[in-house]
């Protein structure tokens, strides 16, 4: 009897980097392994989406557009390119406009993606339907998704394979155009029983010709045999990765997988010798990197917390960034909860980093003492109707803390009538900052990483937080009083010091200086009396990316100074009294320190 063949789709350079080292890879450094794969025999890659769009421009101060474009360079014409999008969020973490959501699948047909796996964390069918609609206009694949993972235990009501069928259901019903069908759990907390009994409803639910994709991580340690149920109930694809950026937070490598199905009825698509070597090359590549203890170790809170493999390194990068990584426990203990009180939307971006983002302010400002934006946004409605009702309480918090009224009306109509999304206003956001280029990608690009976006438009972008090589050497110690540079605080405020001779640089200002051994005579106890004025602390360490007052400016109560951004969420500072404005410590793209000083207020 001949053994049903399995295709494999290569993750390791879009999954595998997100989940290993937070998307932070530099393009020219992974080359080299594609076009090893492709030798190797290798059809069908991962080649960008998902926060392998952003991440580019965030932290490696390259195009992702660019970096698509090498990536069919190396891969050949012919190879299937696949990325994935986020339904109405495209590749951002908010919602878009319908021309937005078009001319996502426009430019990434145009950088030679072949195909996009397009998915809605909250499996809300209304989110597939203009995204799946746009992608096959444009001469795309449309892989559609429907997203899965475990409830908490003790929690019920979605996540069953009746709600798969449900949503598979409402997908055809809907009219929503694809190709292909995945079932996608980006936590990998899928019990394998209800993977089976999934992919079997599915096969018998769609029409027997359909491609029947599951895809999961090994963050919970059963991602192999959520593989293995899959392929015995019919499935015909599953996703894989490469050594280093395989298994933990990432997906299955391919050699497990081939070794798990020795002796069964099925073989994998590959030639595993072949495929050994390019692992080979693709491990010298990325030799240099720093690879997050926690992205290659099977976390057992997972099924109670189900933090996305993909998420999981990023947040722990930017708590590492931010030095919280002593909080992360306590994050990962408190997103139980968000996820509990949340209505169940899937644990997958964006949905996953609302639920960290509302953990981490509830570990960090008290419990729903601080409503994250993205979260509240979802338990309102705001992008769309969530498995089940939210917790009434967190709603209404959510209410009085943003402002806002529940909302039951499409997410893409209200999209498309507000005036700060869209073409018009990406293009105004272009123009406001002084670009006149307004072609297509620089307006997907305003449109989807806003001010990070606009500041590499403008080349203030410089590569960051890629954690690749021997660490930044620490500046030299000096002894008291002589030249080197120092850090000096001074009631609570913290300054960089660099002295050189007669010169002192001061968080980046030069100052002449002469200095003498002892207190001078004339200035022993000349300290200034106390002033009237109010000192705007940072409450958490993050990165100042845009000031929107100067020195001198009258500012009211309740203003907005300046703002951070923090765990990929923005935090306005707000002005806590009135008066003026009569220092400025910090400019956009300095990192703040908890605590820091930032505005002073007279």
């Amino acid at each position: 009897m001949a053994k049903k063949t399995i295709h494999i789709m290569n993750t390791a350079f879009r999954d595998g980097f997100q989940s290993v080292y937070g998307a932070r890879v530099l393009t020219e450094d992974f080359l080299p392994a594609i076009k090893a794969c492709a030798e190797a025999g290798q059809t069908h890659f991962e080649a960008g989406g998902g926060a392998r769009f952003q991440a580019p421009f965030f932290y490696c101060n390259e195009s992702a557009f660019d970096m698509m474009d090498k990536f069919r360079e190396a891969a050949g014409p012919d190879a299937d390119l696949q990325t994935l999008g986020r339904g109405i969020n495209v590749v951002g973490l908010d919602s878009q406009s319908r021309d937005i959501i078009d001319l996502h699948a426009k430019m990434f047909k145009k950088h030679g993606m072949t195909t996009i796996r397009n998915f809605d964390a909250l499996n809300d069918v209304n989110n597939l339907y203009d995204s799946g609609k746009s992608i096959n206009a444009h001469g795309l694949q449309h892989e559609v998704v429907v997203t899965m993972m475990e409830l908490p235990p003790g929690c019920s009501g979605a996540h069953d394979v009746a709600f798969y069928q449900k949503t598979l259901e409402e997908i055809l019903k809907a009219g929503v155009p694809f190709d292909s069908v995945c079932f996608k759990d980006a936590s990998g907390t899928s019990a394998p029983k209800k993977v089976y009994e999934t992919i079997k409803m599915a096969r018998k639910l769609l029409p027997g010709d359909t491609k029947l994709v599951f895809h999961s991580h090994e963050t919970a340690g059963v991602a192999t045999l959520g593989y293995i149920a899959a392929i015995k109930a019919g499935a015909d694809q599953v996703d894989c990765s490469m050594a280093p950026a395989s298994g933990g937070t990432s997906q299955p490598d391919v050699a497990t997988l081939w070794h798990a199905l020795r002796g069964e009825d099925y073989e994998l698509d590959v030639d595993i010798d072949k495929m050994m070597k390019a692992e080979a090359v693709f491990k010298e590549c990325m030799a240099d990197y720093f690879i997050p203890p926690e992205a290659k170790a099977v976390e057992p809170m997972i099924p109670w917390s189900p933090m996305p493999g993909g998420a999981l390194t990023a947040n722990t990068q930017m708590l590492r960034d931010n030095g919280l990584m002593d909080k992360y426990e306590a994050c990962i203990e408190a997103m139980g909860e968000a996820v509990r009180r949340g209505g169940y939307g899937t644990s997958v971006t964006p949905v996953s980093q609302f639920y960290f983002q509302q953990a981490f302010n509830n570990v960090m400002f008290g419990p729903w003492e601080k409503i994250a934006d993205g979260y509240g946004k979802m338990v309102l409605g705001y992008f769309g109707k969530t498995p089940c009702e939210p917790d009434p309480e967190i709603v209404k918090l959510a209410a009085e803390k943003l402002n806002l009224e529940p909302t039951t009306v499409n997410p893409v109509d209200l999209n498309d009538a507000d005036p700060n999304k869209g073409v018009d206003a990406a293009k105004k956001m272009l123009t406001d900052a002084g670009i006149t280029d307004h072609c297509d990608e620089n307006v997907f690009i305003a449109a989807t990483c806003l001010q990070k976006g606009i500041d590499f438009l403008l080349g203030k972008s410089k590569v960051n937080g890629v954690r690749k090589g021997a660490s930044t050497p620490a500046a030299p110690e000096a002894a008291a009083g002589g030249d080197g540079a120092y850090t000096v605080t001074v009631n609570d405020k913290t300054y960089e010091v660099e002295v050189k001779g007669d010169t002192a640089t001061v968080n980046g200002k030069a100052y002449d200086i002469d200095v003498i051994d002892g207190i001078a005579p004339a200035v022993k106890g000349d300290t200034p009396a106390p002033s009237d004025v109010t000192h705007v602390k940072a409450q958490v360490p993050g990165n100042v990316i845009k000031v929107l007052v100067k020195e001198g400016d009258q500012v009211k109560i309740g203003d907005v100074l300046l703002i951070m951004e923090a765990m990929k969420m923005e935090i306005e500072i707000k002005a806590p009294v009135a008066g003026k404005i009569c220092e400025l410590s910090v400019q956009a793209g300095d990192q703040a320190n908890g605590g820091q000083e930032l505005v002073s207020i007279k």
